[in-house]
């Protein structure tokens, strides 16, 4: 067939539209894949022929006012694998499922993906498992195994708290991979973390490192560490007192709190119930988060009579009352119709002074009515109330007080003995160190410090005065009156021979369904001392004690003494006697002995101790070994684990005592204390000098006196 011209061009035309068409399509193809995926294949093609490793850095310390360590991180392991390099899946999964106490399933499944260059099998893991993994590659190695082909193992770090069920709320914790999800932990995120550094490496197709590759290396910037007011010894005083007050009165809460008055430092800080730090209740979210709250700072409650300290001062303070002013209280008294009761019977004829002590409600009615809408709201106001106090701990509420524009009269009158008002405990106890300290209201805080990775101070705290709420010689007479509370009135239970203490009891309402509750209080005590020159002051909080006398004299009063009592000796506050001063002694080291050899230790350094915790053995001292104290102060030890063969405590006499003294006292021995009755011991079994194991129950049989 011969092919004529037009043919050949017509055949032509389609010969050059095909091969026109195919060139498009693969120019197309080609600017697809090197112009609009170029980059992301790029990316792909790099994660194929390099392994990235981050370098986890070291989160910073958390420290106490004397460097006792709080937080640190320690070293922990992932176990990680390479599906390309595990060579029988099966057979990797069974040799390390007991090891890593994980499914072999879940482990096959992991290591069968060959998709991946790396998977994770388990994080958080001991040293003791890291150890025994490394001794199994080695075995198997040495026999020329290749069954645990791909498994690495990672160093991490995780956080671990040495003092454990410590300040535990306003330390707060980190999530797994170290991020603060809690209290400090979280809001000093950015100082503690550090930065993470990375290595980049050059692999082949089964993910092994080649070589003649290039590494690029960037190290990490470990966290910086914070040093806090909290003083670790005080810290445990007040953890032991809130222990023993939520045990013994049977209590839903107990709250605690320590400052300094002068400079508004933070030395203690608790809420129970609590969890341990190194172990929180994960897998219990509801728990967990009620449990994490730091309710010292979240929790309003009307404070009841330790308001009437804020009364009394603002009275004075304004030159509507003076000390020796006399009134009489008939019971009760009457305002726009509503009969306000006194909290006991009729105190009668009674001086401010003596008011104050009997903590008479009709009284400090009356000194809410004389201040008045305007000026009870200028003091509510210069002394902090229902607004945050700005202490550096995240979660503070506001508190509540009825707006100035709705009070009503009968609203003012409940006010003044601390009814229709609500605070957080931080704010009241913020409030009465102004009282005491001179009249400066100081802003709270708790971060003294804050050091970059090489110790470079980033950040320092200073005491800062946001207020004058009231005068020096104001402050002055209320320190002497409220020293008389202790002395001679309700706070008697709070009362320290040899020291001059001050302070006032509180029993508050709770509402429940929206009405009060007749049997349910909010115990409560605010104390400081000495009285003339306050070092300390201690707010403690019962919350809703089930014993039947629930009154804050009772179930808060001895446990803020306890704390006092143990503190001030520590601060170096001798007893104001006429005898010399007490010698000064070095702590011994007891970490690791029996409970009985520590004891004899530290009496023959003239040192008196406490034991928190039960078992045979101390794992941990506060004060630390090597700190001077004033002869016969109390070291405070941490006991846990079996008791040493032989090893005993002598059963002491608690014979005469309270439910709590006796408490207080067998708690100090490593003892339980089994009720039986109440009132005084007037039996115990086992008997008293009798030689048994810590944590022997001991029976008391308690009778009326």
């Amino acid at each position: 067939m011969v092919l004529t011209g037009p043919v050949i061009r017509r055949r032509l035309a389609l010969c050059m539209a095909a091969f026109f068409m195919l060139f498009s399509a693969l120019g197309g193809r080609l600017f697809w894949l090197q112009v609009i995926q170029g980059r992301a294949l790029q990316r792909r093609a790099q994660s194929q022929w390099t392994s990235e490793s981050a370098i986890r850095p070291t989160r910073g310390r958390i420290l106490d006012r004397k460097g006792a360590v709080l937080a640190q991180s320690a070293t922990a392991y992932t176990a990680s694998a390479s599906p390309r390099q595990v060579v029988d899946a099966d057979r990797f999964a069974a040799l390390l499922a007991p090891v890593l106490d994980m499914e072999a399933a879940v482990i096959r499944k992991r290591v069968s993906d060959t998709s991946r260059g790396g998977v994770t099998l388990k994080r958080q893991l001991p040293r003791e498992t890291a150890q025994q993994i490394k001794r199994m590659k080695a075995e198997h190695a040495a026999a020329g195994s290749d069954a645990l082909n791909g498994l690495y193992l990672e160093e991490e770090s995780k956080r671990y708290y040495p003092m454990g069920q410590f300040a535990t709320q306003l330390i707060g914790l980190t999530t797994i991979d170290g991020v603060g999800q809690a209290g400090l932990e979280q809001s000093l995120d950015r100082y503690l973390s550090g930065k993470a550094g990375r290595v980049l490496s050059q692999v082949d197709g089964k993910g092994r490192a080649l070589g003649y590759g290039d590494t690029e290396y960037v190290a990490a910037v470990n966290g910086g560490s914070v040093t806090l007011t909290l003083d670790a010894s005080i810290q445990s005083f007040a953890e032991q007192a809130a222990r023993q007050a939520l045990e013994v009165n049977n209590a839903k809460a107990v709250r605690v709190l320590a400052m300094d008055p002068a400079t508004g430092e933070i030395l203690a800080m608790v809420n129970k119930p609590d969890y341990d730090l190194n172990d929180p209740p994960r897998d219990d979210i509801g728990t967990l988060t009620g449990r994490m709250r730091n309710r010292v700072l979240t929790d309003a409650y009307e404070p009841g009579s330790t308001f009437k300290t804020l009364t009394a001062a603002a009275a004075l303070d304004a030159g509507l009352v003076s000390v020796d002013e006399g009134f009489y209280c008939a019971g009760s008294v009457v305002v726009e119709g509503g009969k306000i009761r006194c909290w006991g019977k009729p105190h009668g004829a009674e001086t401010f002074a003596q008011a104050l002590q009997n903590s008479c409600n009709p009284v400090f009615v009356e000194m809410g009515l004389r201040l008045g809408v305007e000026k009870l709201y200028h003091y509510i106001d210069a002394f902090g109330i229902g607004k945050k106090t700005g202490v550096d701990i995240p979660g503070e509420a506001d508190g509540i007080v009825i707006s100035k524009q709705a009070v009503k009269r009968v609203d003012i009158a409940r006010i003044g003995f601390g009814q229709s008002v609500a605070v957080t405990p931080i704010q009241l106890l913020t409030a009465v160190c102004a009282v005491v300290n001179g009249g400066n209201l100081m802003r709270p805080w708790v971060v003294k410090s804050v050091t970059d990775a090489h110790g470079e101070i980033i950040r320092r705290g200073a005491p800062r005065v946001v207020g004058h709420p009231i005068s020096p010689q104001t402050s002055a007479v209320m320190r002497g009156l409220l020293e008389d509370v202790v002395t001679l009135g309700g706070g008697k239970n709070a009362y320290i021979p040899g020291y001059h203490v001050g302070g006032k009891t509180g029993t508050a309402q709770v509402y429940v369904d929206g009405v009060v509750s007749r049997d349910t209080h909010i115990g409560s005590f605010v104390g400081f001392a000495p009285a003339d020159d306050p070092r300390i002051a201690v707010l403690l909080v019962v919350d809703e004690a089930d014993v039947p006398v629930d009154f804050g004299s009772v179930t808060a009063a001895p446990f803020a003494r306890e704390i006092l009592e143990k503190a001030l000796p520590y601060l170096g506050v001798a007893p104001d006697t006429d005898e010399p001063p007490a010698a000064q002694v070095t702590v011994p080291d007891v970490t690791g002995l029996g409970v009985d050899e520590a004891r004899q230790a530290l009496e023959a350094a003239g040192l008196d101790s406490v034991l928190d915790g039960a078992g045979g053995q101390v794992v941990r001292q506060l004060p630390v070994a090597g700190v001077t104290m004033n002869a016969g102060a109390l070291v405070m030890l941490y006991v846990a684990g079996p008791a040493a063969e032989g090893d005993s405590v002598t059963v002491p006499d608690v014979t005469g005592m309270p439910v709590t003294e006796a408490n207080r006292l067998l708690k100090s021995y490593g003892l339980e204390l089994q009720i039986e009755g109440s009132g005084l011991a007037v039996d115990q079994s086992p008997a008293a000098g009798a030689a048994v194991n810590p944590t022997t129950r001991v029976a008391v049989r308690f009778e009326p006196p």
